[in-house]
């Protein structure tokens, strides 16, 4: 399978720049992966697609402001380092620009109050900074950093709080799990409300959302790894879900992604954490989601990948189609669409 299957036309005018003003007031393009057959709706319409006893499945991962801007001790160049995930005690897997210039034993200085020392050189402008601070690196991090946009988001965001989840939690993702922030507290508390539970779970979104897929054929696409963690009530309410004949609605591939984790390695859920690197496309069976909550996504990406493998390569391009058509807003800050 060529990732040029999953190539289409989309004009720049609808790559969202911008939330907008209410979470929830996004379009919803409902697709049904038995039919086909789409619809449109407003998200805030999502309620209606839940019934009493499914679980919703969010990931609670909160972004840090982990783009830094520093420069090099030794000769005062500007650089500009990511934080991906931290390796172990204040090392970091980092990814710096331009990383020619950094090189074991490089000093970079943030500001008075940080300073990294690299402590490891590899490919694709990834480098292990260790970092040097007194305090709570998170809050000078705060202080400091700005949160890391994807690449093809140009307009300053206003407010930094509109690219976290309502829910985000526990910090450590290099982006944020986009599919999520079209909730409020106030559907939320509605799906509740509905008896439809709503659990949550953890996976630190790394580097493969800023990596474009770099060969020909799928199958020779390694996924980078990243942090999930499932509590032991989660897994027990997801297994009683399951048990039940409710279904799992997955908020976003990175939900989906970890769901999909568990239930393949054990045959069901359990509390458990550890680090996946699972790749998700055409021809993988699901053990874990019944459906799914996603924005829509990059051409030739991962993530339009494992949505074709949910609904069907033929349904997603048809339905993406339909939505460039009908002018929906992509991307991060985009619209969202509904695969049940």
């Amino acid at each position: 399978m060529k990732v040029s299957d999953f190539d289409f036309d989309l004009p720049k005018d609808l790559i969202a720049q911008t939330p907008l003003e209410k979470r929830d007031s996004s379009r919803l393009l409902v697709l049904d992966k038995e039919t086909g057959k789409v619809s449109h709706k407003s998200f805030s319409d999502i309620i209606d697609y839940m019934n009493p006893g499914d679980t919703l499945v969010l990931n609670d991962t909160k972004v840090m402001p982990a783009r830094l801007y520093g420069v090099k001790e030794e000769t005062g160049a500007v650089l500009e380092v990511l934080m991906l995930k931290e390796k172990s005690d204040d090392v970091w897997e980092c990814l710096t620009k331009p990383a020619k210039r950094i090189k074991e034993g490089t000093i970079i200085k943030f500001g008075d109050k940080l300073k990294a020392i690299c402590t490891g050189v590899f490919d694709e402008g990834i480098r292990h900074l260790k970092f040097i601070y007194e305090g709570i690196l998170y809050e000078i991090l705060d202080e400091l950093g700005e949160m890391p946009l994807p690449p093809y988001i140009h307009e300053k965001l206003e407010d930094k709080d509109r690219y976290q989840t309502v829910y985000a939690k526990n910090v450590g993702s290099a982006a944020a799990p986009t599919a999520g922030l079209h909730f409020t507290e106030d559907l939320l508390n509605k799906i509740k409300d509905k008896g439809v539970n709503v659990a949550y779970i953890t996976l630190h979104v790394g580097l493969g959302t800023f990596r474009p897929v770099a060969v020909d054929d799928i199958a020779d696409h390694k996924m980078h790894s990243e942090f999930y963690m499932m509590d032991k009530d989660v897994a027990s309410l997801l297994n009683k879900t399951k048990e039940s004949g409710k279904n799992i609605i997955s908020v976003g591939t990175t939900s989906t992604r970890t769901l999909e984790t568990v239930a393949s390695l054990y045959g069901k859920f359990k509390e458990c954490s550890g680090f996946t690197d699972i790749f998700i496309y055409p021809g993988y069976k699901f053990k874990g989601v019944d459906k799914l909550i996603t924005n829509f996504h990059l051409p030739k990406s991962t993530l339009v990948m494992l949505v074709s493998a949910f609904a069907g390569k033929e349904n997603v391009l048809n339905a993406y189609n339909e939505a460039i058509k009908e002018k929906y807003r992509f991307f991060s800050f985009g619209d969202s669409m509904f695969i049940k």
